[in-house]
């Protein structure tokens, strides 16, 4: 598996004292809150367990799935979402915890989704953005790094459901998905 990394981009070291930064800045901003934190699934399930570790409030945590990726390297532009939603939303102070902001694709449909449900406030909260493979009309609240253009895998992201455990974030070597 590491003979399949290009680069390592960002190291244990440095995502730990991101995220740790990031759950101070969420911790601040919702003071009297009790945010509801939903991460967006298979991607952001180390992010999430992470950040929720380093912020010092009461906050539920959900997961919802959506995707726009399935198998390939590239967005198909098509959103699904998991809708078996089994929790309240409304009303509720609701943080999206997404791995990567890409195209934007999917945490616009998701966005728009949760909004529909009425929630008092709702964030995003974004490890990695990548702006230039932007599509729709999104920024999160919150972002961890600018990510390079280059196809990136480890800490909850994958390529075709592998590279997730790694535990550091690194760019794949091009022949594997192109």
């Amino acid at each position: 598996m590491k003979d399949d990394i290009k680069e390592i981009i960002f190291t244990e070291e440095v995502i730990r004292s991101k995220v740790k930064e990031m759950g101070a800045s969420i911790t601040s901003d919702y003071q009297g809150s009790s945010p509801l934190l939903i991460g967006v699934l298979k991607g952001s399930f180390m992010f999430l367990a992470d950040l929720a570790r380093c912020i010092d409030l009461s906050c539920e945590i959900r997961f919802v799935s959506a995707s726009s990726y399935g198998f390939a390297a590239v967005s198909s532009g098509s959103v699904k979402i998991g809708k078996d939603i089994d929790f309240e939303m409304s009303g509720k102070d609701i943080i999206l915890i997404e791995d990567i902001l890409d195209t934007g694709v999917t945490l616009a449909a998701l966005r728009e989704f949760v909004a529909g449900f009425g929630p008092s406030s709702l964030k995003i909260c974004a490890l990695l953005d990548k702006p230039s493979h932007r599509k729709a009309d999104i920024n999160a609240d919150y972002v961890g790094f600018a990510c390079p253009d280059d196809f990136i895998v480890g800490y909850g992201l994958d390529f075709a459901e592998h590279y997730r455990n790694l535990p550091y974030i690194a760019s794949l070597k091009p022949e594997l998905y192109s």
